[in-house]
């Protein structure tokens, strides 16, 4: 495998793409570049095309390592919280853009280089190798266990609901970021199947573009805000890469999860409730958490119970694991992450 394109030619060549899958939103582009310039956690998460192009160079074993279809573009800001239908909070990954058939350690990695990024250029203070060995053993005990659980927040899991409801995350300050965003005047086909999901008798309903994330910035995000029973309701409709879809519907429904009654994939959108607590969790969040050791080893079960959804390839991942040497994941994000902190010097340089 010869040499990838530098991080300028890379970018530029899956942006082409992009244009050819979507009608790409010219400003959210910008404000990628952006965020790509201004932090390297911020750079990571926007550039999944580079991390897919670099991986098997950097860890070139991989290719004989236990193929699934995984995450993809998993890092610690993808997991998040919604309602199930019967109203408990759920936290567990809430995006599978880039979900594809990879090695199972793609998402491992992936997940273990972006605490080191946080913690080497960030707010997290963390030790590179016991990040590694807590995420590493979490996955390992639950992707060999019999049985398997979401993570509902009730009855348990306290360091992920202290996290879930913290002020940070206040119903106040989620409206008013919903009620400053733009009006916009979506495709006559996104506003009927807002208009379908908003609940009957919602009044007031205006359209917003919506500007969310970062890996997916520049594709088209629309949203309807309505009152319903004297109190705002939203839904949102995020337009789905051709690529990805079918991985995509895979993990939502084969993993190990509690369903979201709300989300609902139609057509080329997919279409969500937004409301407050029902988001992803944030860096800054993390970084006041007082139990991160207990959330690091969350995000690594949670990381099995979306592989669990692979379950002919459930065997064969536990044979492998149990062959690798102790540090192995230390080693291999550490490579990444030096490669994410290359990539971001010279793009800022730009």
């Amino acid at each position: 495998m010869g040499k990838p394109d530098d991080i300028f030619a890379a970018t530029q060549r899956y942006e082409r793409w992009l244009r050819t899958q979507v009608q790409v939103v010219a400003p959210d582009l910008a404000l990628k570049h952006k965020a790509m310039r201004k932090s390297a956690f911020g750079f990571l998460r926007a550039t999944y095309y580079r991390w897919a192009a670099t991986w098997p160079l950097i860890c070139p074993h991989s290719t004989a390592e236990p193929q699934i279809m995984g995450v993809g573009d998993l890092h610690i800001e993808n997991f998040g919280t919604w309602r199930d239908a019967e109203g408990r909070l759920v936290w567990g990954v809430n995006d599978f853009d880039e979900a594809h058939t990879l090695p199972y350690t793609n998402d491992l990695v992936r997940l273990a280089a972006s605490v080191l990024v946080a913690s080497r250029k960030g707010p997290l203070k963390l030790d590179g190798k016991s990040i590694c060995t807590i995420i590493l053993e979490s996955y390992a005990q639950a992707i060999a266990a019999r049985h398997a659980w979401p993570f509902v927040l009730e009855e348990h899991n306290d360091p992920l609901r202290d996290l879930a409801l913290s002020m940070r995350r206040s119903p106040r300050k989620f409206w008013k970021k919903i009620a400053d965003a733009d009006r916009a005047e979506p495709p006559t086909e996104v506003k009927v199947l807002l208009s379908k999901h908003l609940p009957q008798g919602t009044t007031a309903v205006r359209f917003i573009r919506r500007t969310a994330g970062t890996g997916a910035l520049g594709v088209p995000r629309y949203a309807a805000v309505g009152e319903f029973c004297g109190a705002l309701v939203a839904r949102e409709a995020k337009a789905r890469l051709p690529a990805s879809s079918e991985g995509e519907t895979f993990l939502i429904d084969g993993a190990v999860r509690a369903p979201d009654p709300f989300l609902h994939v139609e057509h080329h959108w997919l279409v969500r409730r937004l409301a407050p607590h029902c988001e992803r969790i944030e860096l800054e969040d993390l970084a006041l958490a007082d139990q991160m050791h207990a959330v690091l080893a969350a995000m690594g079960r949670e990381t099995a119970n979306i592989h669990r959804a692979n379950a002919s390839a459930r065997k064969a991942i536990i044979r492998d694991l149990a062959r690798r040497k102790r540090h192995w994941l230390h080693d291999a994000a550490s490579a990444m992450t030096d490669a994410v902190m290359a990539d971001w010097k010279a793009w800022k340089k730009a």
